[in-house]
């Protein structure tokens, strides 16, 4: 707060600036995310460079990303020394199913800087981009090998949902689809500033490369999965006439219905991953024809 102060900066709440100010809790996050020497590690929001600056005295390479310039301008103050840190000045997103493809070009020239490098997330995510971050970052071709992250525990009660509860929905299974989720720590709005409304949570994603190699098309599968939330309440069978809109037609949605053995009555949000995932499949294979 006295460096914001000097700084003559205050925190832009439109932005998603709530900063972890409990030391304890940021290095929770630092253990939890076990950072190497082989690691090339992304940070979506510097902030004021505190995470930063730990993960460099143990990362390969730290590339870290900050929208606000006043911000940006004082991160860099505190992270001059650091040869292993690029910090850049972009929005992370290009668009809102897009990263910006400078932060990935970043990344990429330090991965290949070095041999048996591999690539992470550690971040204390801004609360207004940190969906898209994620569901972005899983549709990489080489996405992260784990993504540790401060969010909002709405968003971990979303991302962590089980079957046929209110929190589960297109990005439950996107995630778990590809990786083994856990919520490490709830956070109380007093361990941030300024303080927010909600409460947040550490939470580490870790890729499966077994569970990912099991999707033949990821992006059908992304696409297929999101429009099958977009009515939730709607019976399964007509959610999916919506899905396979102009595509097939009904009996075919019948036929594959009920060669799976699924309830046109049920609703989406009653079907397990692997169900989801072998649905969007027997749908692929269809369209395909």
């Amino acid at each position: 707060m006295r460096r914001f102060a000097e700084a003559g900066i205050r925190p832009r709440t439109k932005l998603g600036q709530n900063f972890l100010i409990d030391l304890n809790l940021v290095r929770l996050l630092l253990r939890t995310a076990q950072i190497g020497p082989d690691d090339v590690v992304l940070e979506v929001g510097t902030g004021t460079a505190s995470l930063t600056a730990m993960m460099a005295e143990q990362a390969a390479a730290v590339v870290t990303v900050e929208l606000d310039p006043q911000l940006f301008q004082l991160a860099s103050e505190e992270l001059h020394g650091f040869q292993n840190v690029r910090m850049l000045h972009v929005d992370a997103l290009k668009n809102k199913n897009r990263l910006n493809p400078a932060i990935l070009e970043t990344i990429g020239e330090d991965l290949g800087a070095g041999a048996g490098r591999q690539f992470k997330l550690a971040a204390n995510l801004p609360y207004n981009i940190a969906t898209p971050v994620l569901s972005n970052l899983l549709a990489l071709d080489r996405p992260p090998k784990s993504m540790t992250i401060t969010i909002q525990k709405e968003l971990a009660d979303r991302i962590a949902a089980r079957p046929a509860t209110k929190d589960y929905g297109a990005l439950s299974i996107w995630i778990q689809s590809q990786c083994r989720v856990e919520v490490v720590r709830v956070m109380p709005p007093s361990a941030f500033w300024p303080r927010p409304k909600v409460h947040s949570a550490i939470v580490q994603i870790e890729l499966d490369s077994e569970l990912r190699g099991r999707i033949p098309d990821r992006d059908f599968f992304h696409q297929f999965t999101r429009s099958m939330f977009f009515h939730r309440r709607k019976f399964l069978r007509s959610q999916l006439l919506i899905a396979v809109k102009d595509r097939l037609d009904k009996p075919a949605v019948d036929r594959i219905l009920d060669e799976m053995g699924l309830d046109g009555t049920l609703r989406a949000e009653e079907l397990e991953v692997p169900t989801m995932l072998a649905l969007a499949e027997k749908v692929r294979s269809e369209v395909a024809g």
